[in-house]
């Protein structure tokens, strides 16, 4: 057994790895759709169309009569 060749080889698969893991990092932010070094932050979200209470009911009665409607007419089917 030549060590001195072993040794030689196993550096060799050692670069190998180094250049593959240094490739594998240079895509990896790349492939989750944002630049690398990009800080997420969260924005605060501007809340409008909210319901008044008097247009909440509007729309409960809305619904209650078109619910109505259907049950006349499947018991009519």
């Amino acid at each position: 057994m030549n060590i001195t060749k072993i040794l030689t080889e196993m550096r060799q698969e050692r670069d190998r790895l180094d250049q593959a893991i240094a490739a594998l990092k240079n895509i990896g932010p790349a492939r989750r759709g944002r630049p690398p070094g990009r800080v997420r932050t969260k924005l605060p979200r501007k809340r409008t169309h909210r319901l008044t209470p008097e247009g909440r009911r509007r729309l409960s009665e809305m619904m209650k009569k078109r619910w109505a409607e259907r049950r006349k007419k499947a018991k009519a089917a």
